[in-house]
Parts: C-alpha cells; structure tokens; sequence
C-alpha cells in the first residue's frame, strides 16, 4: 500500500448558499448548505459541519472495524452517536468539540474489556481525529448480545 493517498472533491455552487460535492471517484453527488444556524442557513440538507462530523465519525467506524478485526474481536453491531460543538473562539467560529458515543454490542463469549480497548485504539488512531485540532471526545459502551 502506497505511503501518500489523495482524494479529489469537487463543488459546484448552484445558487444562495447551496452547492453540489461530487468527486470523479464516486457515482453520488451531496447538495451542501449554510446551516439554519447561520445567516441565510438552510434547513434539511447536509451542511459543512455535518460532514465534519461525519467524517471523524465514519472514519472511527471504519477503523474500530479494521483493529476489531485484527485483534479477532467479533462484533454484531456498532452503532454510534456524534455531536460536534461549534463555538466562537477568539472570534472565530469553529468545531470546539465532538462527542463520539459508540455501542459495540459483541457475543457473550467475547470481552468486554477486549471490546473497550479496542474502541479507545480506535479513537487514537482515527486518522481523520488525527488530522484535525478538535478536540474528540470518546463515550462509549459495549452491549452483550442476547443468546437466543
């Protein structure tokens, strides 16, 4: 696997605060707004701090999946909740924080302290987390499953 990965975005603006994200390397195209929140904001589409959280969130899936499964922990479902905090700081908005809420439900045979420190191997090494000044605020729960 190569060392250095781009990943082209493109944004065509349409009209007053919407646009469309598109890449060549995807089929599906995301409009994008000012969020109601904000001057002109817009209500019901996915807005840039949407897909800020978004991103460290599904980044998070993707790599718990990856270290569950290298550390041969079986999970049968991970759900997971994430808020981001937008705040003004020293003038300037940004995302101060995000609270990630993880539910790995995993069978009754498995640890759940082997599922916890999966779960915080996967908080330090999200490589969105990693790239980004936020700071990612990690609650999570592990669920056994029910036997049937």
């Amino acid at each position: 696997m190569e060392e250095i990965h781009q990943y082209e975005v493109n944004l065509q603006w349409n009209h007053d605060r919407k646009g469309t994200l598109s890449s060549s390397d995807l089929p599906q195209q995301i409009e994008v707004v000012t969020p109601p929140d904000f001057y002109k904001g817009i209500p019901g589409f996915w807005s840039p701090e949407h897909l800020f959280v978004a991103s460290v969130v599904s980044c998070f899936m993707t790599t718990f999946l990856g270290i569950a499964e290298n550390s041969k922990l079986e999970c049968t479902n991970l759900e997971i909740q994430a808020s981001g905090v937008v705040d003004k700081v020293e003038g300037k908005f940004q995302v101060t924080e995000i609270i990630l809420k993880p539910t790995a439900t995993i069978p009754s045979n498995m640890s759940t302290e082997k599922a916890t420190r999966v779960i915080e191997m996967a908080e330090k090494n999200c490589l969105i987390a990693n790239s980004v000044k936020t700071i990612i605020h990690l609650q999570s729960k592990v669920v056994m499953a029910q036997i049937a």
